[in-house]
């Protein structure tokens, strides 16, 4: 059995299908999709060599409906539930050898009802399956982020597809999926979107520059203030722009300016803003047009942003939202930029998108 099998969000299979289709596509790779409506997982088929290559130039930074995508060695089937651990270890004596030891290993499952029915058995297989395969010389005596990593995912008690990833291109997360807690004090659940937001898009080194106290910040569509209260908590100086209430609580922190104003219209009077985000639900081209104004006019340096997808044709349109994006900064920009979008784990029916003046 050879090919990807990436992880997605249940109902959006077949945008992660077409994205990955016409990314491999790209790399001179073409194969075809295995996908079922609401599974939350994608299989993408094609030959064993041109799956390994894939799982080193495809960059899963780049992909914004994958969380995570790992080359396939086998799939199980019928495990019996007494000895599990052996017939993983044999299947993966037909592996490569090159990728042998293996550094780490993560038991997962779909992002599905029945796949959290599952995360009690793989938290208890965990323990016995790594040191069943460190006994038989296929996970290293520690943890090594310098070796590929084995991923178990199982789809049932008796059924599992067994890959692996490269340490440079892959989630550092179980499953692709920051596991946060709603902190206390947050005036919405919203604000869990620019926390997954900012470790998704800002590498830990990096977070103590481009994160740190201090720095101002502009949010628009502020109220009742889920994205401003991230903000606050960095210690940022925040101009919240919405005509709606904000919640009081921010608002006694000093950290907080309300401007009670359009947020298509209003624009800072200073150039001193770092970061400009904005969860407004409003049409994603209008949003993606003011976000590169901003950029444009100098008016940030780093703009994080949702896009609300429509119900058809999502792939493709975000890839026409993107390219418009970065056709305007790169013909009326002031030099290199990075621009990302992902479909973070506390998105619905929406992209995040990041972009930042190199």
């Amino acid at each position: 059995m050879n090919g990807l099998l990436a992880y997605c969000r249940p109902g959006f299979e077949g945008d992660c299908a077409a994205e990955l289709q016409d990314k491999s596509g790209a790399l001179g790779v073409f194969g075809y999709c295995q996908t079922q409506a609401n599974q939350g997982y994608v299989i993408y088929r094609c030959q064993a060599e041109e799956a390994d290559h894939l799982g080193r130039k495809l960059a899963l930074k780049d992909l914004v409906f994958c969380r995570q995508f790992v080359v396939i060695l086998a799939e199980l089937t019928e495990l019996a539930p007494t000895d599990r651990v052996s017939a993983i270890a044999m299947a993966l004596l037909e592996s490569p050898s090159e990728i042998k030891p293996l550094g780490d290993l993560r038991i997962e499952t779909p992002d599905t009802n029945d796949g959290k029915e599952l995360s009690k058995f793989c938290r208890k297989f965990t323990v016995p399956l790594r040191q069943g395969l460190r006994k038989a010389g296929w996970l290293t005596e520690r943890e090594s982020d310098r070796r590929p990593t084995l991923h178990a995912f199982f789809l049932s008690g008796q059924s599992v597809l067994l890959g692996y990833s490269y340490s440079y291109n892959q989630s550092p997360w179980l499953m692709g999926i920051p596991r946060l807690r709603m902190p206390a004090g947050a005036p919405s659940r919203s604000t869990l979107k620019l926390d997954e937001a900012f470790q998704v898009f800002v590498p830990v080194y990096e977070r103590e520059e481009r994160l740190q106290s201090g720095l101002n910040a502009v949010d628009i569509g502020a109220a009742p203030g889920g994205w401003t209260f991230q903000l606050v908590q960095r210690g940022m100086m925040v101009q919240a722009v919405d005509n709606g209430p904000m919640a009081e609580s921010l608002m006694e922190t000093g950290q907080v300016k309300h401007i009670r104003e359009d947020g298509f219209k209003f624009r800072p009077k200073k150039k001193n803003i770092h970061w400009l985000v904005c969860d407004m639900v409003e049409k994603p081209a209008r949003v993606g047009e003011l976000m590169t104004q901003w950029l444009l006019e100098e008016y940030c340096k780093e703009a994080i942003f949702n896009l609300k997808l429509p119900m058809k044709k999502r792939y493709a349109l975000v890839q026409e939202y993107l390219t418009q994006m970065t056709e305007q900064l790169t013909e009326h920009g002031h030099g290199r930029f990075e621009l990302q979008a992902k479909q973070l784990y506390h998105d619905r029916e929406e992209i995040t998108v990041h972009i930042r003046w190199l």
